[in-house]
């Protein structure tokens, strides 16, 4: 039985019009996370369902970690489909990395995403020297992509406290000896520099990303928003394509609500509408295409989020109803990306499974 490796299959997704992924897990398992446009059609009902297969299709079985999925492609081999099998499943379509290249102010800016995840960081660099922000865990990535382009990473940054992923901040500091900047208002327990408002760090000559907001809480206390020039903004978690930041992880749902709409109102709102936007996740509903930038222009989220035109009170009622279920384990995240966990990141990296949950659901 022939397989295809998540690398093959992200280009696929965009490019393959007769590809059907064919999702063998069972019903609640799939609600939970799939990869989009996947057919479910649970294992034990699969031969009695081959009416819902085209015979043109490029069908590719999926499921957990594989095993099911095999099972499925020998009943539709059986049935004459040749199908392929996602090699590791799940567990693998949630460790799939791509990245996407832009130029803007002069700098590459180097977008490197979880397609299985919803996550987003980013390598930005100019002449000889690039910074790295909300790197995942898998490190060796950021690094190939620097040595490529024959950069030297300098410094790298988070967003926020991340809930849904392992940070790999301090690994990648650890590995390149660059400089770890930190907002000292969530409750990191390791050495760092302490980010202030308008902190410029040098990536080359004329050229700085700058810290727009030390100062944006909402999503968690010490959310922080970079600023590429007049060029891009990194938002985090406070402002998506989508929607913006849930205000519920800290227990203080109300309270961060209006800490939220203030940072979006006082910071983010207030710049020119040419501005890219560039967040550190999305979610579903946001069209996702191998090789285009996930980031739109300021202005074009202003005139599709209801919410950037709320009143205070409207917004912080809508986003205390809007919250949906906290990220599963995210508590144990948390702990780890804090510098408290006992646990190793090869202990908790099944945690991450399953999409991000950082947006508000609109």
């Amino acid at each position: 039985m022939s397989s295809v490796s998540v690398d093959s299959l992200i280009p696929r997704l965009d490019d393959d019009y007769r590809l059907m992924i064919v999702d063998v897990r069972e019903p609640d398992e799939f609600a939970e996370w799939h990869i989009p446009g996947a057919l479910n059609i649970p294992l034990g009902q699969l031969a009695s369902r081959l009416d819902e297969i085209p015979s043109d299709r490029h069908v590719v079985t999926v499921c957990a970690l594989g095993v099911r999925a095999l099972e499925g492609a020998k009943i539709l081999a059986d049935a004459g489909v040749a199908p392929e099998v996602l090699s590791g499943g799940m567990a693998a379509w949630g460790q799939a990395y791509e990245c996407v290249e832009a130029h803007i102010e002069g700098a590459t800016v180097i977008q490197v995403r979880r397609r299985g995840k919803g996550c987003l960081s980013y390598v930005v660099g100019a002449g000889e020297r690039a910074v790295v922000i909300d790197p995942s865990a898998d490190i060796d990535r950021y690094i190939e992509l620097a040595h490529r382009r024959s950069f030297t990473i300098t410094h790298v940054f988070d967003t926020h406290l991340h809930a849904d992923h392992l940070s790999g901040a301090r690994d990648l500091v650890a590995a390149t000896g660059a400089e770890l900047l930190l907002n000292p208002a969530d409750p990191f327990r390791f050495d760092y520099t302490a980010l202030s408002d308008g902190l410029r760090v040098e990536i080359s000559d004329n050229l700085h990303l700058t810290v727009a907001a030390v100062s944006a809480p909402g999503h968690t206390e010490g959310s922080t928003i970079y600023r590429l020039g007049e060029g891009a903004l990194f938002t985090g978690d406070t402002l998506f394509l989508e929607s913006v930041g849930r205000p519920d992880l800290a227990e203080q749902a109300e309270a961060y609500a209006h800490l939220l709409y203030r940072s979006l109102h006082n910071v983010v709102l207030p710049l020119d509408d040419s501005i890219l936007v560039m967040p550190a996740h999305y979610g579903e509903s946001v069209q996702v295409r191998h090789g285009e930038l996930v980031a739109r222009r300021l202005g074009e989220l202003r005139a599709t989020l209801p919410a950037l035109a709320y009143d205070e009170e409207t917004f912080v009622n809508w986003a205390i109803e809007h919250v949906t279920d906290r990220p599963p384990n995210y508590q144990e995240i948390v702990k780890f990306n804090a510098g408290v966990s006992e646990r190793t990141m090869g202990d908790l990296v099944e945690l991450e499974l399953g999409p991000n949950r950082c947006a508000i659901a609109s």
